[in-house]
């Protein structure tokens, strides 16, 4: 049985994290699939040979608007199958989802709406995550070797957020939200870190205004989430809070395939 270290991170900008050492720390970290998140980039604007260079097949599924959402997956293994986007024309104008199948294994980039500037995106991402919750339901019958990766701008319970009192209102911890979390983790996956670590004060995004990061005043929003057939393959689960290429850092899952 061999290793596979999967990685997801919320760039935040690819072309933004390039500048900021991205390249050298994904060579460093050396994740066989690495699933992206707000590349903000179109294929046009990235000199894809740098990352064939280091080893990937890189996938891109940008947002129709420049600057904007999209998703990506760097893979050393070439996938047997690349679906992009989730057949739902809002969604996929925006980048939203891209998969990978490698023999009967089944990735995800995902990256879930955000609801904070307003009413009119928090109803977007409750249709979006009713509408993800039938389309991965649908996925597992096909696929059960499932992993779903991605900035799901969701703190799924106290314990991931650094100040659950006062964020009680806010988009990201709504009881909705959260409720969709728990009724999502029942349907058949797995939070491949909580699964392995109990600590609290592990996060993956902090805000820039009041120094949040180095305080670690921060939010557990990007999860790598494996279907329940894959939870006993999971051999490690770490957040990388070092690499510091965005306001969300890397997380990594190792499972036994």
């Amino acid at each position: 049985m061999e290793t596979l270290r999967i990685a997801t991170y919320n760039v935040n900008g690819l072309r933004s994290a390039l500048s900021k050492g991205f390249l050298d720390w994904l060579v460093d970290a050396n994740p066989d699939v690495i699933c992206l998140q707000e590349i903000k980039s179109q294929a046009d604007q990235l000199d894809l040979e740098i990352f064939k260079q280091a080893g990937y097949f890189p996938s891109l599924f940008p947002a129709q608007k420049k600057g904007y959402s999209g998703v990506a997956i760097l893979s050393k293994k070439q996938p047997d199958l690349v679906v992009s986007g989730l057949n739902h024309d809002l969604y996929d104008f925006e980048g939203r989802s891209l998969r990978h199948d490698y023999g009967d294994l089944t990735i995800l980039s995902t990256y879930f709406p955000s609801g904070s500037s307003g009413d009119e995106r928090q109803a977007v991402k409750m249709r979006f995550l009713e509408d993800f919750y039938t389309y991965a339901r649908e996925l597992i019958k096909e696929r059960p070797k499932t992993i779903i990766c991605g900035d799901y701008n969701i703190c799924h319970r106290p314990i991931d957020i650094h100040n659950p009192v006062s964020n009680a209102n806010s988009s990201g911890f709504l009881p909705e939200e959260r409720e969709w979390m728990e009724s999502f983790l029942n349907s058949g996956f797995t939070d491949s870190f909580r699964h392995m670590n109990k600590e609290p004060h592990n996060y993956t995004w902090w805000s820039f205004r009041a120094n949040a990061r180095a305080k670690n005043l921060g939010w557990r929003i990007d999860y790598i989430m494996v279907s329940d057939m894959l939870q006993q393959t999971i051999k490690k689960a770490v957040i990388l809070p070092d690499a510091k290429h965005s306001d969300h850092c890397p997380v990594i899952t190792e499972i036994g395939y």
